[in-house]
């Protein structure tokens, strides 16, 4: 069954929706963004959150110190990393925490771009839309006949809803799909949105 994760929690009512619909994946953004939190606040979220669901930090070019410490900390789960972060920066964050999984974020721009990306020695890819400026969370979809067989598991993100979910995942059977701002009204999380897009990938 594919995965899902839903990113950029940041209030308690937050944590409640996911606690109750759990989905697989909770994701804390780190970098600067109107999703952001910082350590304090992903602290108290975490210890509210479900032990079922894994807490995701996501960071942009992060110093591998702080994003360890979070880690030591019981804060985060895994680590997605959404800059430009190279093998030289994951090794250095791997000799920091051997144990903490790590997801490398591609802004997909060419088949190639991928490839060489799943030589990276992280754990997971996710794939995710180019936008020029950005390093993320356009709410815009990419061409997916760019995305080669991968032997690395790696997530879905850029532009889901609940519109094109069940075609997306049919098309290119990620391991898991990642959503933010599809689930939200006026910029905060709406349960009935995270319900039914959590219903249509479980369908």
């Amino acid at each position: 069954m594919t995965k899902i994760k839903i990113c950029g929690l940041k209030r308690t009512e937050d944590i409640s929706y996911v606690n109750e619909l759990l989905p697989d994946f909770a994701g804390f953004v780190f970098a600067k963004s109107s999703r952001q939190v910082d350590a304090k606040k992903a602290a108290e979220l975490k210890k509210q959150l479900s032990p079922k669901i894994k807490a995701v930090g996501v960071f942009v070019n992060a110093e591998p110190e702080f994003i360890a410490k979070l880690y030591q900390k019981q804060i985060i789960d895994l680590a997605q990393l959404h800059g430009d972060e190279t093998a030289d920066y994951i090794h250095r964050l791997k000799n920091l925490c051997p144990s903490l999984p790590l997801i490398k974020a591609v802004r997909v721009q060419s088949t190639k771009q991928i490839l060489e990306a799943e030589k990276l020695p992280c754990d997971y890819l996710l794939l995710d839309t180019w936008q020029k400026d950005s390093y993320g969370g356009s709410g815009k979809t990419f061409d997916r006949s760019l995305i080669p067989p991968l032997a690395k598991p790696w997530f879905l993100a850029g532009g889901l809803n609940t519109e094109n979910i069940a075609e997306s995942i049919a098309q290119c059977h990620p391991l898991a799909v990642d959503v933010s701002s599809a689930v939200e009204t006026n910029s905060v999380k709406d349960k009935e949105k995270i319900k039914t897009f959590i219903d249509h990938v479980r369908r």
